[in-house]
């Protein structure tokens, strides 16, 4: 698929269908479940309204690790494949990526407060989440520090693709080690552990942000490469004037 949409137009044509779609659809689905989680849907028997910042927290925390896993899998195919269709994909998710860890860190920090007694303790889960902030940061770092765009492509795609070591152990923390986080509500055997009422607003919260992360990456790809073609437009036509001014000079040497 990648070499198919390599080709700067078919990939356009394929932006001018899924940018739309994606960015209705966020909407679509992130609204309506703010407004049903955070007002309609019953207060939880233990955390009280408390409980209502999951709309907002979990599917922050559950994107972000899937744009890492995007992130890590697009440097893998750029790092063997050489591919820069890949590379820019990975490029545009990292700071996408990054902002949903920063919000998922965040609130689950003012969700911490009342139920913990403190904005951070060090908890197995917050710690690997902590760390992939840190890895999507490194990442765009390496992108902006190293000026050699082949060695910065390779060196970001290697801490990326060493990166997503962390993901289990975002995961599985809870189950291998003693957490202050609850186990897994939704993905589990025996189904949800959380009522219809309250799961439904969570999973639709889920998807919108999941199409808000397409929408952003596409969008920034789109920018990417019309900035790339900007650069090679410019190059070109420096070349032919220089090429006629070569011409010129020859033909004058008086010139």
């Amino acid at each position: 698929m990648f070499s198919y949409f390599a080709n700067p137009v078919r990939f356009q044509n394929l932006c001018r269908i899924l940018v739309p779609v994606l960015g209705i659809g966020a909407l679509l689905l992130i609204v309506p479940a703010w407004v049903m989680g955070l007002f309609l849907v019953p207060p939880d028997y233990q955390q009280g309204d408390t409980f209502r910042i999951i709309y907002v927290h979990v599917p922050a925390v559950i994107v972000a690790s899937l744009a890492y896993a995007f992130l890590a899998g697009a440097s893998f195919v750029s790092f063997v494949w050489r591919h820069s269709l890949a590379d820019t994909a990975a490029k545009a998710a990292a700071p996408v990526g990054a902002a949903l860890t920063f919000l998922g860190l965040f609130t689950g920090a003012l969700w911490g407060k009342p139920m913990w007694g403190a904005y951070w303790v060090w908890d197995a889960r917050l710690t690997s989440t902590l760390i992939m902030l840190f890895l999507f940061l490194g990442y765009i770092a390496i992108r902006s520090a190293i000026r050699d765009e082949v060695a910065s492509t390779r060196i970001a795609a290697i801490t990326a693709m060493i990166g997503a070591i962390n993901l289990p152990i975002i995961k599985f923390s809870v189950d291998w080690w003693s957490s202050l986080h609850q186990p897994a509500s939704l993905l589990r055997a025996g189904g949800p552990a959380i009522d219809a009422s309250m799961s439904w607003p969570l999973y639709m919260s889920i998807a919108g942000y999941a199409c808000l992360f397409g929408w952003l990456v596409l969008q920034q790809m789109q920018s990417e490469l019309d900035e790339r073609r900007a650069y090679a437009l410019v190059q070109r036509a420096s070349g032919r004037i220089a090429s006629k001014a070569s011409a010129q000079s020859k033909g004058n040497p008086d010139a």
